[in-house]
Parts: C-alpha cells; sequence; structure tokens
C-alpha cells in the first residue's frame, strides 16, 4: 500500500512540476505588445483606474497590451503609437 501511495504522490508531483515548467515558455513564444489592443480586449495592464485584462477604456490604449506572436509587435498597427506600430514598452500617444 505503501509503494501505491507513494508512486501516486510521485506522477502528482512530476505533474504538476511539467505544469508549472510549461506556463514560461509559453509566454516566452509572445510578445507583450502595447497600443495594439482595441477597447475592452486587452490582455492585461491598462494604467490608471483599469485593474487588467479587458478593462481598456480606448482603442490603442498607450499603456494596455496584447500578446502577441514574438518578432511581430512592431509590425502591428498602432494608431496612438509615434511610430504607428505597436510597442515593447508603454509609450506616450501621439495626439
Amino acid at each position: 500500500m505503501i509503494k501505491q501511495t507513494s508512486a501516486a504522490a510521485l506522477a502528482l508531483a512530476l505533474g504538476a512540476a511539467l505544469t508549472v515548467v510549461s506556463v514560461p515558455a509559453a509566454a516566452a513564444d509572445g510578445d507583450k505588445c502595447f497600443g495594439v489592443a482595441l477597447k475592452g480586449k486587452n490582455d492585461c495592464k491598462a494604467g490608471a483606474g483599469t485593474s487588467c485584462a479587458g478593462t481598456s477604456k480606448t482603442d490603442y490604449q498607450a499603456n494596455s497590451w496584447k500578446l502577441v506572436p514574438a518578432g511581430t509587435c512592431e509590425k502591428t498597427v498602432s494608431k496612438t503609437s509615434p511610430t504607428g506600430y505597436g510597442q515593447l514598452a508603454e509609450f506616450k500617444p501621439k495626439m
């Protein structure tokens, strides 16, 4: 009985470890791209007065981000960015 319990505990621990390892790997495949999310469609962080995902107040909000495939952010259109494309960090929107 002890061997069965130990094997089950080992299997659960291994499964948990693999889950923890896979989360950072998934995040590494994308970039946080600021200024590309549409109103209410951001993945997280949308500045003062907002909490997280889905809380951006305007389209292309400069301080909210959307996770995009790695290497595509600065090729994604942003109507508020000084360059006209997404940024890898928050920015001051052009007027």
